[in-house]
Parts: structure tokens; sequence; C-alpha cells
């Protein structure tokens, strides 16, 4: 595990001596004479660990390693301390060092010292990550009326069997509200199964649904359980319940009505047992009407109906929403925290985002990709973001269109910036704000290499 490390001791023969046998180990190092210097070495980035002199003129280890907890500054760090001052290295451990070295170190100690930091350090952030990615995907963020209204009738509905239809617009978050009813239902434990009905072909619809028997159509060559008896015992959500076949909607009737299956191909009848959870952008009275969708269909979904608020009925959640999309971002690709600035999210506040909250995450999404800056002013909004000065909006038809735009204009930035920089990782990905791992695996995603390589 090669890594970017910081040497922090007032005595330059041991911070030689620490580097030379650290890059043999292949490790880069960087250095600096007292507390304060290594403080301001960090504050740059791109530092994986800090090894740190407990007694140094100036600021000492001690008081580094108190203000770099203070602070929140996860790189870790290992003590160096002289014979006869053990007592305040483990002191320095209670107080959030990973380790300590008596000076000075052996080689062996010292890299295998190295090595335990850095493995616990990954396994750290893998974990934070993924509380982090949990935590994400399940909050609805939003401190309005509208949004309080919403939790409360989640949390009334929630614990009961009853049918839910979710209505709102496109990039509203509705599949966010069918889990956060899963979560809070008896049924947690068991599976949420999800259907997208606008992306099942016609032909396929009934097998999707209830599954088939060997030999029901020429690819069906083993048995398959439909999402119905997936689902058993859990959650089915059918999210664009609005895009349902005419032709199938008396079957999803009679499944919803009775409790039963039927395999396609198959004679016998499956029991389920399953909580239903629909959701749909388009208006099914309308469709009733214009002999689109069934009645009785509709009357069986709509038992308790919850409508997810536009974003711009509910503005005042935009910054934290704007914020938490960042920094998700970021977290993803690696990269170091970006912040919005109040003028850059005062011009995201008089756009009326009709694309919704999705819309708000791409547009974030690009922010966090195309400004390696640590602070996202009003300038790069309105560059990085044209839409936001002329009116337009990023559909949801748009995504795979925009999520190949992205895509390019990152590998742009990730070639030119390697390029400046002769290729030498970890510069470029101080420059670009993510650890050298990440720059790493965007080069393999992006098929990047540099001049001269063959291979």
């Amino acid at each position: 595990m090669m890594a970017r490390i910081l040497i922090v001791d007032d005595e330059p023969q041991l911070r030689v001596s620490l580097a030379r046998a650290l890059s043999l180990e292949g490790h880069e190092t960087g250095d600096a004479t007292d507390g304060r210097l290594g403080l301001a070495a960090l504050d740059g980035g791109g530092y994986d660990l800090a090894i740190v002199d407990l007694s140094m003129p100036g600021m000492d280890g001690t008081e580094m390693l108190r203000r770099l907890v203070e602070r929140g500054d996860k790189t870790p760090v290992i003590i160096l301390t002289a014979h006869g001052t053990v007592e305040r290295a483990v002191m320095a451990l209670r107080n959030g060092a990973v380790d300590f070295l008596e000076k000075p170190p052996a080689r062996d100690r010292l890299v295998h010292a190295v090595e335990r930091a850095l493995v616990h350090s990954r396994l750290s952030r893998e974990v934070e990550d993924l509380r982090a990615e949990a935590d994400t995907a399940g909050e609805m963020v939003g401190s309005g009326p509208l949004m309080d209204e919403l939790r409360e009738r989640i949390r009334l509905a929630a614990p009961s069997d009853g049918r839910i239809l979710i209505t709102g617009e496109n990039g509203t978050g509705k599949e966010l509200v069918a889990h956060a009813i899963h979560r809070a239902s008896p049924r947690r434990e068991r599976p949420i199964i999800k259907v997208n009905c606008a992306a099942v072909p016609m032909s396929l619809f009934e097998s999707e649904l209830f599954g088939h028997v060997r030999g029901a159509f020429t690819d069906a060559r083993e048995n398959r359980p439909g999402c119905f008896e997936r689902a058993h015992q859990g959650t089915l959500f059918l999210d664009e319940v609005g895009e349902v076949p005419l032709a199938m909607q008396p079957k999803l009737l009679r499944a919803i009505e009775n409790g039963e299956i039927q395999r396609l191909g198959g004679s016998r009848e499956f029991r389920v047992d399953v909580r239903l959870v629909a959701a749909t952008n388009r208006d099914l009275e309308a469709d009733i009407a214009a002999g689109r969708f069934r009645q009785d269909l509709f009357y069986r979904l709509n038992v308790i109906r919850l409508h997810v608020p536009p974003l711009r009925d509910h503005p005042q959640d935009l910054p934290d929403l704007a914020r938490l999309f960042l920094a998700d971002c970021c977290r993803r690709n690696g990269y170091a925290g970006r912040e919005l600035t109040p003028g850059a999210l005062a011009r995201l506040g008089r756009h009326l985002w009709p694309g919704n909250v999705r819309e708000l995450r791409n547009a974030m999404e690009r922010l966090a990709i195309l400004v390696p800056a640590r602070q996202i002013g009003l300038d790069d909004v309105e560059r990085i973001l044209p839409e936001i000065m002329h009116g337009g909006a990023v559909s949801a038809s748009d995504d795979g269109t925009l999520r190949t735009k992205m895509a390019a204009a990152e590998r742009e930035l990730l070639a030119a910036t390697l390029a400046r920089h002769g290729w030498r990782m970890a510069a470029a990905a101080r420059e670009l704000g993510m650890e050298r791992s990440h720059l790493y695996k965007k080069v393999r995603v992006h098929g990047l290499k540099k001049p001269g390589d063959s291979a």
C-alpha cells in the first residue's frame, strides 16, 4: 500500500533517515520542523499518514495532535518518542494517535507500524463510507412545513399494511419515500423489491411481475420467480405504475385483491404476502377518464396517498440538499471536501429546478467533478451550469447524455492535470483534491495511459 507520509521532527538527520527508509518501501514523503508547519502541510491535503515527534521546540507533537483532533482531521498519526517519555506517548495514544515508536526506530518496526496505520485508516474510511452511503441513501432532507407533513404521514402510514400511492413530479424523490416507508414498517427485515414499470418491455411484463416456468417462452430455460414472490413478506415497490400496460392491469388487480399469483406458463397458484407501494408522476384520474388506466386498480392502489412536493415549493431546503449531494459526490469519488460560497448558494436558489432534486443532484456532481478548488463560487456555478443562467433544466430523459458528457469532461480534466504534472500521481492528486488511490482508479476507468507506455 503506497502512501504519502508527512514527517514532523526538528532533527534533520532523523527526517532524512525516516524519509530514506520509507522511500525504499515505495512511499512518498514530505517534512516539517515543528507542529505549526506540520498542521500547515496537512492543510494542503494529500497526506495519508503523519509521523510526529512528541518533543519539539515551538508547537510540540502533543499540541499538534490535540489540534488535529479538535478540527476533525482524520489523518492517522504515529508518535515518535525519546527514551523516558513513554508515559507521554501512551497519553498521546489515548488522545488519538494510532501508534508510537521510540527514537530512532528500527527500520522493520517503522515499516510495520506504517503498514498497520495505513490498513487501519483504510478500514476506518471504508466503514465511514458505508455508513455515510446508508445515511445519504435514506435521508429525507428538509425542514419546511411541506416536508415535515410528509414525514409525519410516513410515520403514521408505515406501520400498517395499507397500500400507498406516492405522487409527485419527476425527480422529487418518490423512491426515497418508498424506502423510508419500508424501513419504518414491520417488514423492514425483509426485502423491498422495485419494479420500474416504465422500463419493462410489454412482452416481459407478466414474467417480470409473476415469474415464469421453464418453456413458457423461447428463452425461458429455467423456472424463475417474479417480483411478487421475491417480495414475499416484504415490500413491492411499483415505480411509474401509470406505465403498466392496460392489458396487464386486470392480472395486477387480481394479484393485489387475492394475494395469489400464477407464473407465466404454469398452472400452480402461489400465495404471496406483500405490502404494495406504488409511485407515479402521471395524473391517474385523467388517465382513467382517457381509458388508459383502470379505475378499480386505481382505487386498490390509492388507499393512502402521499404527495412529494416539487423543490420549488420548499426552496428553503435547497442549501442543505446541495451541501448533502456535494459531500456525497466528493466522498464517492475520493475528493477533498468542497464548499459552496454564499453567492453560489444564492444563485442556485434563484433557479426553479424543474428537474427537482434529481436535477440538483446532477448539478452538484458536475460542480464536484469540474471545480477542483475547495470553494465553489458564483463564477463556477455560472460557468459549469449554463442552464442556471438560461432557465433550462436537465430532464430525466437527459440522464444518459448527462452522464456521458460528465464522464468525458472528467476524463479531459484528469488527462490535462496529469500532463501538467508530468504524470506524477501524487502532485496531480493534490491539485485535483482527491486521494492518490482514487486517482489511480479513475485513470484505469477512463483508460488513460502515460505517453510512451505501451500497455
